[in-house]
């Protein structure tokens, strides 16, 4: 009988169902969500590249110790240390472009927003987007050179700070003097915060990115840039063609008239607020703002 019992209990434990409750689902979505965006992540950046590379060393490793190659296995023991650090330095532009991502969720904005905004108010008035269309126009007319950032939920003051500082209300005049050529503030980017121009002749990253068209100058890597490190929308005016371009989100948008460049900065304007965002300071209820959003 004992063995019998024995039996049954080693068969059934086969066929044991663990309990699971809410908590395990939502580990499992969790860590699902998770992988699906680091994949992303790799596949949509330079990190997938590397990762090929460290691959193809695992592999090699891999075939060391199978065929006993000591020597190897030795050194890769003591080196593996510095090989780590080694990765978390290669793969620092990535990194750091994640985390700044991840600092741009709304769902961390509506709880960490020191902005409130009423129904119905825009980030910026359509006087504002008037005027940036005007000099746009007037710029590529003359086939004037310019960078106009547009400051969106990232921060740009360590680039504000690389400029010179103004405090001016957005209109064509000021901005088609800004970029004339052999004007003094001419040579760099504008940077624009809801509807005043905070600092001119400011320094951008370039993109490192290699499949950028070679026709391209320095403008437009400095535009695609900025919009690969924040969430800010440049607009590019080319001195050779007086094309009117708009960066944003790592995207580079060319050749563009007054109709669609007004219809690209209405969707940054975010007009569509529901309720008002609580400050963290002042505590409160708030909703997240609705914003459009348009693959560019």
């Amino acid at each position: 009988m004992d063995r019998l019992g024995a039996f049954f209990r080693t068969y059934f434990d086969w066929f044991y169902i663990p309990r699971i409750t809410w908590t395990d689902v939502l580990d499992i979505i969790i860590i699902a969500y998770l992988l699906y965006h680091i994949l992303v992540w790799f596949k949509t950046s330079r990190a997938w590249t590397l990762l090929k590379g460290i691959l193809v060393l695992v592999l090699f490793l891999g075939l060391a110790a199978v065929l006993h190659l000591n020597s190897l296995l030795w050194i890769a023991k003591n080196i593996a240390s510095v090989f780590i650090i080694a990765i978390i330095i290669l793969f620092q532009p990535e990194l750091r472009r994640a985390l700044d991502e991840l600092g741009r969720k709304r769902l961390l904005n509506r709880f960490f927003s020191f902005e409130e905004r009423e129904e119905g108010v825009s980030r910026f008035s359509d006087k504002t987007v008037y005027e940036l269309v005007r000099t746009a126009a007037e710029l590529s007319k003359s086939k004037t050179g310019a960078l106009i950032v547009i400051e969106h939920d990232t921060p740009l003051g360590e680039y504000e700070r690389t400029g010179i500082s103004l405090d001016a209300v957005v209109s064509t005049q000021l901005l088609v003097n800004i970029f004339e050529k052999n004007t003094p503030l001419h040579d760099g980017a504008v940077i624009i915060r809801d509807n005043r121009v905070v600092a001119a002749t400011c320094y951008l990253p370039l993109t490192e990115r290699s499949d950028v068209n070679k026709e391209l100058g320095t403008r437009h890597r400095a535009g695609l840039g900025i919009s690969e490190n924040t969430d800010s929308m440049t607009i590019i005016v080319s001195e050779e063609t007086g094309a009117v371009s708009i960066a944003h989100k790592g995207q580079l948008i060319r050749n563009l008239n007054d109709d669609a460049l007004r219809k690209q900065l209405e969707q940054l304007q975010d007009k569509q607020v529901e309720t008002k965002r609580r400050r963290w300071k002042k505590g409160g209820q708030g909703n997240e703002r609705k914003s459009k959003k348009e693959s560019v």
